[in-house]
């Protein structure tokens, strides 16, 4: 491989490319003995090759590459001009780079060495005649000069450089917009000759041909610096403004109790700011930071539960919060716990404003859509399958629910309630037959007990007369509860004749064990209760004024207060 420049090596695909160089002041480089500046050869006084002899070869001129070559031909001695195209004609042809320097406009050959050769920028051309100047012209690139002359051709015309253009004006370098060394030429980078520096260079002659732009320029730097100082400050005035707001300015809010009636329907989960979207958008309130604040506030605000609410339209936040709490602005249906179905039907149809009877025809007609468990039982005998399924809660309606709607939310509720209790392991420990039946003890001791205490010593009572053993009361639960259900009544006073001739399955005076279903819809605590009774051997119980329940563990002591209560009563 040979140097650029040197020999027939590669060359560079264009004056640009990083590779060629500036070849010392960026013109054609001279060969060795050629005066660089026209005129007669003079050899340097130190150049070794000048006393070299005339036959031998210059290693270092150059060729053309691509010129055709004759096998053995003898190389011309020094001094002797011969053309290195005795074939061709000399004509214009397109600009080539060649190994020194850029293109001239003149055809690359091989310049040997003649003492005669003309200034290569010359108006001739040695060994060629007359031709034409590609320089001439105004539209052409100034021809490349010399170190010494460029500097005398700088101050001339300052403006001018090899990329010069009179139809565009000169892109500014200040180090402002290009971060640029001001000691360099404009391009960010130092100036490989320190003398063009200080002589204005290049670079100084962008500089100075470019004073007017620059002060322009520098304007339009100073306008967008106050533009950003500007944005700056105003954004932090801002966000000062909006803490400020935020810590200490009072949120957007109505005034006033409001007008109209805007039903709000909370779901299950929501907490203050879901609230008070909720009621932006209904139109109640004006902002939600006014409703949280308003809660907040509340001691009683934290207590807002889901459901559906009547409130008004344009109402303070302060006034919403406390319809919220007050029980009496929820629009809910409430089913007490130990209610039975029929009971529960008919407030479901007097709360949605139905006929009557139109809820029970639904829940008989659709109780398999309505989501009940895999574990309900199906005798033939049970009433309503539905039974003990309706879970006792406050339950959100509007005008626009439907039956079928409220009764799945209540099936719903119940399956929820229900999967949190060991109802399968209960009916393990006292040999029932799964969860169906420890969800009827539960109903009964729902409807026998009053308090919790009562609860406890029901559901043990109830567990002890369905051992198998138990030859007291020989399996029959003998509740009075049970027989009021089939008769849909709640007597405390039933004649004895009548409770023990009557065959119904749900009558456990007349049958043992238990009844076919539920008999109402227990609570909570009525649950827990049944699967965790007490232990004390409680075998009966009576109840002499409706408000206090006695529990007796013999047969003697329990007819003691039987007496006693028949007597109160009038019964025989």
């Amino acid at each position: 491989m040979t140097e650029y420049g040197r020999g027939p090596g590669s060359e560079p695909w264009h004056p640009e490319d990083p590779l060629y160089g500036d070849q010392g002041w960026g013109g054609q480089q001279s060969a060795h003995g050629q005066n660089q500046y026209g005129g007669q050869q003079q050899p340097y006084p130190q150049d070794p090759y000048a006393q070299q002899q005339p036959q031998q070869q210059d290693p270092y001129a150059q060729q053309d590459p691509y010129a055709q070559q004759q096998p053995y031909q003898q190389q011309p001695a020094y001094g002797v001009p011969q053309d290195p195209y005795p074939q061709q004609q000399p004509q214009p042809q397109q600009p080539q780079y060649d190994n020194v320097g850029w293109d001239t406009g003149q055809q690359s050959v091989a310049a040997p060495y003649d003492a005669q050769q003309a200034d290569p920028y010359g108006g001739r051309q040695a060994g060629y005649g007359e031709t034409h100047d590609y320089y001439s012209t105004p539209e052409a690139y100034p021809p490349p000069q010399p170190p010494g002359r460029r500097e005398a051709v700088a101050e001339q015309a300052p403006t001018q450089s090899p990329d010069w253009d009179p139809e565009v004006q000169p892109e500014e370098t200040h180090p402002f917009f290009t971060g640029a060394d001001d000691r360099g030429d404009g391009d960010g980078e130092h100036d490989d000759d320190p003398r063009e520096s200080r002589r204005g260079g290049r670079g100084g002659n962008e500089r100075r041909g470019g004073k007017g732009k620059k002060k322009s320029r520098s304007g339009v730097a100073c306008l967008v610096v106050a533009v950003v100082l500007v944005g700056g400050l105003g954004g932090v005035g801002y966000v000062g403004y909006s803490y400020w707001q935020d810590k200490f300015g009072a949120a957007p809010d109505y005034t006033g109790t409001g007008t109209g009636e805007v039903e709000v329907e909370i779901e299950k989960g929501a907490l203050g700011y879901d609230i008070g979207n909720i009621l932006k958008q209904k139109g109640v309130v004006k902002s939600v930071d006014a409703f949280v604040a308003a809660q907040n506030e509340n001691p009683k605000g934290r207590s807002i539960q889901a459901g559906v609410y009547l409130l008004h339209e344009k109402m303070s936040a302060a006034e919403a919060v406390k319809m919220m709490v007050d029980p009496n602005s929820q629009n809910l249906l409430v089913i007490p716990e130990g209610y039975r179905n029929v009971d529960i039907y008919g407030m479901v149809d007097k709360k949605l404003r139905l006929k009557k009877g139109t809820t029970k025809g639904i829940a008989t007609s659709k109780a398999s859509d309505l989501g009940l468990p895999d574990w309900v039982s199906n005798d033939k005998d049970i009433k309503d399958p539905l039974e003990g399924f309706l879970y006792p809660a406050a339950y959100p309606v509007t005008k626009e629910t439907k039956p079928e709607t409220i009764l799945k939310k209540m099936v719903s509720r119940a399956n929820e309630e229900y999967s949190k209790l060991d109802l399968e392991g209960t009916a393990k420990k006292y040999k029932l037959d799964g969860p169906w039946q420890v969800l009827t003890v539960a109903s009964l001791v729902q409807a026998e007990g009053l308090t919790h205490d009562d609860f406890r010593k029901m559901a043990e009572v109830a567990y002890n007369r369905l051992k198998p053993d138990n030859t007291v009361t020989n399996r029959k639960l003998q509740f009075d509860s049970a027989f009021n259900y089939l008769k849909n009544q709640s007597k405390i006073k039933i004649g004895s004749s009548e409770i023990l001739s009557n065959p119904d399955p749900y009558n456990t005076y007349y049958h043992e064990g238990l009844p076919p279903g539920p008999i109402s819809n227990p609570g909570d605590e009525a649950l827990r209760a049944t699967l965790n009774p007490t232990g004390d051997g409680w075998m009966f119980f009576i109840s002499l004024d409706g408000k206090k329940t006695e529990f007796t563990k013999t047969a003697a002591d329990h007819e003691k207060l039987n007496k006693k209560f028949k007597e109160q009563h009038g019964l025989d």
